[in-house]
């Protein structure tokens, strides 16, 4: 993680995320990864709580 926005907007051509249900793994800026309503959908999926 990174606390330094504008390097990782420059820097990074990748995200991965770890979540409770698996993993997402997409090769894109972070600005794009965070505003695209398909990764957002599949986010809220990964991160449900199941009982």
């Amino acid at each position: 993680t990174t606390h330094d926005h504008e390097f990782a907007q420059t820097v990074a051509n990748r995200v991965i995320e770890l979540t409770p249900n698996g993993a997402i793994d997409r090769y894109t800026t972070f600005d794009e990864y965070m505003q695209d309503p398909k990764i957002k959908e599949q986010r809220e999926k990964m991160y449900a709580v199941t009982v």
